[in-house]
């Protein structure tokens, strides 16, 4: 059995990030991952491009059980470190929006960059692993396809159970529950959204590729950003970020006007426009596909000066307010992260050891803190694993 001062289960980024800073503190590491390549969701993030941090990263872009619990690695390990690490490689960043930063040498590099840091800091890194059994003893033993292994400390860091192609699965929580440590059920976040087929029908027949831009609300959260209508229901930034807010059977608004009280802009149009059709009127503002299945659905098509102030009033209330009931979402098989995970209440908020389980440590995703969309995900995973690495 080969003895290590440390054993990191998951070489993506929580994983990698721990592995680098436990080397570089003297410790003996092996960094175990079941996969053939290390990194394989940063490979595809961002489209693989690799939106690695987030300049506006702070506590309340995340969701948790215990809102506060992220605050301490947050703090001690900023998007400016991250960036520190970047220049050392001679990596390069764009900003996008929102604060999103996305690496110019794209996500492969990304990955090399870890890759490098490991062996230029002894990390052992073990491919191909499964592991078949795992317990404590005075040490943490492993038995697995590649050999058995055992260390005085032991990392989870093997994120949440989307994407299961990319070989995703529960493990984290099959490892808490072994040790009795209380978790919160994976289910997916930062997903799209499906309709029932009457609802498609009815409201996005023939629009599948339309894009605008709208505040999505739900469960006292908004967020303004794309809309995207899919062949199933609805996508885009603004969906992916409020579905972590929705539960099955809540409503969904979408504010069609995010810069205007439509009903005031409706009335002025009446006043400047009296001849125009509602059509054309609403095409200077939306794309012309969407105003005609809205025509269908929320209002008839005729020229402005024929709607009465009743009626005009409740069709902008509606180009304000549009709600709608999703029926589920796309699940973990398009989840780009997972909400729950490791209660956050059984972990130390300055080294993420178990406090039940002295030695055994959750970063990243197998913890419940989820990240808003843009970046922040990784940042988590850099500062929980930067921070555990400190410790293990």
């Amino acid at each position: 059995m080969k003895n290590y001062d440390v054993i990191i289960i998951g070489a993506g980024a929580a994983g990698m990030m721990c592995a680098i800073e436990a080397a570089k503190n003297n410790k003996k590491t092996l960094l175990l991952d079941k996969a053939d390549k290390v990194g394989k969701k940063i490979l595809i993030s961002g489209g693989g491009r690799c939106n690695f941090t987030n300049l506006y990263t702070d506590a309340s872009a995340y969701l948790s059980h215990n809102p506060h619990f992220c605050k301490s690695a947050l703090s001690r390990y900023t998007p400016w470190d991250i960036q520190v690490l970047f220049e050392k490689h001679k990596l390069s960043w764009t900003e996008k929006t929102l604060g999103q930063l996305f690496c110019d040498q794209k996500s492969k590099a990304v990955v090399t960059m870890l890759l490098n840091e490991c062996e230029a800091n002894g990390v052992d890194v073990q491919l191909s692993t499964s592991i078949k059994s795992l317990r404590k003893t005075t040490q943490f033993e492993i038995i697995s396809n590649t050999g058995e292994y055992s260390s005085t400390s032991l990392v989870i860091a093997t994120g949440g159970a989307s994407i299961p192609r990319m070989g995703a699965t529960d493990f984290a929580l099959q490892i808490a529950k072994q040790f009795s440590i209380k978790n919160i059920p994976f289910r997916a976040g930062l997903v799209p959204f499906i309709f029932s087929q009457k609802d498609l029908e009815h409201y996005f027949t023939n629009l599948s590729g339309l894009a605008f831009e709208a505040i999505v609300s739900c469960n006292n959260t908004s967020f303004r950003e794309g809309v995207l209508i899919t062949h199933k229901g609805l996508s885009g930034p603004a969906i992916l970020q409020i579905s972590s807010y929705w539960n099955k059977g809540d409503a969904i608004s979408i504010n069609l006007f995010p810069d205007d009280d439509a009903v005031a802009w409706l009335i002025e149009q009446k006043t400047q426009h009296p001849k125009m059709e509602l059509i054309t009127l609403l095409s200077r503002k939306l794309p012309k596909r969407l105003v005609q299945k809205l025509s269908e659905t929320l209002f008839n098509n005729q020229p402005i000066e024929q709607v009465s102030q009743k009626e005009l009033s409740h069709f902008g209330e509606q180009l304000n307010q549009w709600v709608l009931y999703p029926s589920s979402t796309e699940g973990m098989r398009t989840a780009e992260v997972c909400l729950g995970g490791v209660d956050s209440n059984e972990l130390s908020s300055k080294t993420f050891e178990t406090k039940k389980v002295s030695g055994l440590y959750f970063i990243g995703e197998a913890v419940d803190v989820t990240g808003h969309l843009g970046g922040y995900n990784f940042q988590w995973a850099w500062a929980s694993g930067w921070c555990a690495g400190q410790y293990v």
